[in-house]
């Protein structure tokens, strides 16, 4: 982790504030602008100085860690701290960095920064990271990665669903995988790759999509849906 972080640490729990705050400490290229309870001095913040970062407890008085992603969501980046491992999936229709279960370990704190720093480096795949380009039908196309509702491997083919319409061409699903953005896909099925803010729910060995699709989660990828929908 070379780049310097600009963070914020908001929890209503004042010794949680406190042990990340000492974790923050023990890491040098980590710039804490704010540490405390105080959500509408956070938000203060966040629109008048650039964060990079900001770990948010869930439940907070007067506005929720999920009302505050809601609003800032566009333009900073999140690691979610709770005590109830519940919230997981609905943090991660925000794209969240990682999500920490308290008592949050320095270890696990460490971990997940480096996570941050992962992602960002991986995300810079092009000029534009919200973008994928691909050759179908002898054209380049350029497709908004938000506006994809899943991705499909047929044979040696892969078909990415968007919003308004579909695209076939020549690719396998490791390689396709590996030219997404980081932490906001996962595949949870040999034939399928899905993006993290379009899953609605997770039942039995399906999941449910926001536009009503159902797709299956294959054995090989149980212990992986596991893990990061209880934010592993």
């Amino acid at each position: 982790m070379k780049k310097k972080i600009d963070c914020i640490i908001l929890d209503d729990e004042p010794l949680a504030v406190e042990l990340m705050g000492d974790y923050a400490k023990k890491i040098p290229n980590i710039r804490v602008h704010y540490a405390g309870s105080d959500v509408f001095a956070a938000v203060e913040l966040l629109h008048q100085t650039p964060i990079d970062l900001v770990f948010i407890d869930i439940q907070m008085p007067e506005l929720t860690g999920i009302e505050l992603m809601q609003m800032f969501n566009a333009n900073h980046h999140f690691i979610v701290t709770s005590a109830y491992q519940e919230y997981a999936l609905d943090a991660f229709q925000f794209n969240v960095i990682d999500f920490l279960l308290k008592p949050v370990t320095f270890q696990r704190f460490y971990q997940s920064l480096k996570k941050y720093s992962s992602w960002l480096d991986k995300f810079k795949f092009k000029d534009n990271a919200h973008y994928l380009f691909i050759k179908a039908d002898r054209k380049l196309y350029k497709i908004d990665t938000g506006s994809i509702q899943y991705i499909e491997g047929i044979k040696d083919y892969i078909k990415i669903h968007t919003d308004e319409e579909q695209f076939m061409f020549l690719e396998n699903m490791k390689d396709m995988l590996e030219k997404l953005p980081v932490n906001y896909f996962v595949r949870i099925h040999r034939s399928y790759i899905i993006p993290l803010n379009k899953i609605k729910v997770v039942e039995g060995n399906q999941i449910k999509l926001v536009n009503g699709q159902c797709l299956p989660i294959g054995e090989t990828y149980k212990n992986l849906v596991k893990e990061w929908s209880k934010g592993g």
